[in-house]
């Protein structure tokens, strides 16, 4: 059964892209953490991140590694949160986004934000990214 994140892949659904190529896509979530909370998602549709193959897995942290340091550079933030939780969605992810505290990695205080703010938070992050190259 396809997921909902290859139906944002495919283009079926939106997503605010911040990042792609032929092996992951990096989109904003619509229930941040924190602005500019971003999910790194293979291409492929793998449930558990422990079921990856090894070079996939690295290429997706590589990914989510140049996130955090644009999520931290967008944001002004002082560390990059990371977390693989697994249990939303059964297609591996992985959730990034600025982090000033403890407190910004509480799923509780996830809440549904605007398109304004998405739109917003994506070019800073889409710049950033630039700025990485």
């Amino acid at each position: 059964m396809t997921t909902v994140f290859t139906r944002i892949i495919n283009g079926e659904l939106p997503g605010r892209f911040v990042y792609t190529d032929d092996l992951a896509v990096a989109f904003l979530t619509i229930r941040p953490l924190t602005q500019g909370h971003t999910l790194v998602v293979p291409r492929q549709e793998t449930d558990h991140w422990t079921d990856a193959d090894e070079p996939l897995l690295h290429h997706c942290m590589d990914v989510a590694r140049q996130i955090g340091n644009a999520a931290k550079q967008a944001f002004g933030a002082p560390r990059a949160g990371l977390v693989i939780a697994g249990l939303e969605v059964p297609h591996l992810h992985i959730h990034v986004f600025p982090a000033w505290s403890l407190e910004d990695f509480s799923f509780a205080r996830a809440k549904p934000t605007t398109d304004i703010e998405l739109d917003e938070a994506a070019a800073r992050l889409r710049a950033a990214l630039g700025n990485q190259a």
